[in-house]
């Protein structure tokens, strides 16, 4: 078994991280979020695959135009510093894309500004999936004040768990209850998406 003595490794059945200690799951680590967390909060990772940084260019040109140095900036702000990608990246990704015609390219105040094209966008929208994903496994870790605003809402997990727990071991939740329960969930995550990602919620009156 990895990690500290009497801890869990990882969320089978999302018991707790340590048998000892306060906290909705038995206790908390004290410097953030266990391993096994990692890909939810951030992963260790911090570079780019071949095929993601050019979305990546793509999704900050679609914001505005900007020289190379800004999308340079500009990915580097969305991972939360974690992953800046090298000029010898950015430019040689910049040439390709323009080749592509995916980027159009103009001289501007002795700089040369980069535009995306219809059909960068194009690309962009049809790939939008890997941008999110890029982003996700490329983002900074959380530090432990960040860490403790978001154990306020895994505060509200445990309820559920049991009495989902309680209703399956006695036999309550057919498929009727099950089915029910899960069109509660996808909506949840519906809104919960929505509310993430600034838009109006779906099921706000």
């Amino acid at each position: 078994m990895h990690g500290h003595h009497g801890c869990h490794p990882g969320p089978k059945g999302f018991g707790f991280w340590s048998r000892r200690g306060r906290g909705p799951f038995g206790g908390h680590p004290p410097h953030g979020p266990p391993p096994w967390m990692h890909p939810w909060f951030g992963g260790r990772r911090k570079r780019a695959g071949r095929g993601e940084v050019r979305y990546l260019i793509l999704d900050a040109l679609a914001e505005q135009p900007r020289h190379g140095y800004d999308v340079i900036q500009a990915i580097d702000t969305k991972t939360g510093g974690a992953y800046r990608p090298s000029p010898g990246t950015i430019y040689p990704t910049l040439q390709m894309l323009e080749e592509m015609g995916q980027v159009s390219a103009s001289e501007e105040g002795g700089k040369k500004i980069f535009a995306i094209t219809d059909e960068g966008q194009a690309e962009l929208d049809e790939h939008r999936d890997e941008v999110e994903d890029a982003y996700d496994h490329l983002g900074g870790e959380l530090g432990q004040d960040d860490w403790q605003q978001f154990m306020g809402l895994f505060e509200r997990f445990p309820k559920l768990f049991k009495t989902l727990g309680r209703a399956a071991r006695r036999r309550k939740l057919g498929p009727e209850q099950l089915e029910a329960i899960k069109a509660v969930l996808d909506e949840t995550a519906t809104r919960i998406e929505a509310i993430v990602k600034g838009k109006p919620d779906p099921k706000a009156d």
